[in-house]
């Protein structure tokens, strides 16, 4: 017989397993719509690929320096951005061969994807959610993502071409873990905007996605 201890350890490591396959301290939360913005509401989205979570942007909406972004994706009308394991992602190749090995910490990468469609197009209808932000909101969640992005005299660190047309890899500031997913990235993005989402404990789409549903409504 197995030891408890064991397989409690084995079916955690597996869930991990299966959130980094496709995976390619935050601010205080402020109450939704709290306080005065200059300039109007702002369509966020957030993305679900089964088990991996993007955020997106129209590209007119964004600001500097993430704007700075724009010209290396010339045309496209939305910007993703996802947090993954640059080892598994780059290195590996995306391979299972090197899926465990992401479960330890290690360099994050962030890839950027630009869209001449809108996400629902892209994605599907059921695998994208809609937030309305205030400027403000908007704002931080800009700066969470910039944060994100290592630098270099102002400028992101871009690594290379992603896997799909129109789509960058850039150098990470954060690093990766099985504890802390593109979807533990997510929930503290939308956190760090202001809006009620728990992040502690995050590591899998269905539980960004579920409190995201929730923030949305019907």
């Amino acid at each position: 017989m197995h030891a408890p201890g064991r397989t409690i350890t084995g079916t955690l490591v597996a869930l991990a397993a299966l959130a980094l396959a496709a995976c390619a301290s935050v601010p205080e939360p402020t109450v939704v719509g709290a306080g005065a913005d200059a300039g109007p509401p702002v369509l966020v989205y957030v993305v679900k690929r089964s088990w991996h979570t993007d955020l997106g942007f129209e590209a007119t909406d964004l600001h500097p320096p993430l704007a700075a972004l724009r010209p290396r994706l010339a045309g496209a009308r939305y910007l993703l951005f996802g947090f993954g394991d640059r080892h598994y992602l780059i290195d590996q190749g995306g391979s299972t061969k090197g899926l465990l090995g992401a479960l330890w910490p290690g360099s994050g990468v962030v890839l950027v994807t630009g869209l001449g469609v809108t996400p629902e197009a892209a994605f599907g209808a059921a695998g994208v959610i809609r937030l309305t932000l205030s400027a403000r909101q908007a704002a931080r969640l800009e700066a969470f993502v910039w944060s994100t992005l290592a630098t270099g005299d102002g400028a992101a660190s871009v690594l290379g071409a992603g896997p799909y047309d129109g789509s960058y890899f850039y150098a990470a500031t954060m690093r990766y873990s099985g504890v802390h997913t593109c979807n533990t990235w997510t929930a503290e993005g939308l956190r760090a905007a202001g809006l009620p989402i728990r992040s502690f404990a995050v590591a899998f789409s269905g539980q960004v996605w579920r409190q995201v549903r929730k923030l949305a409504g019907p």
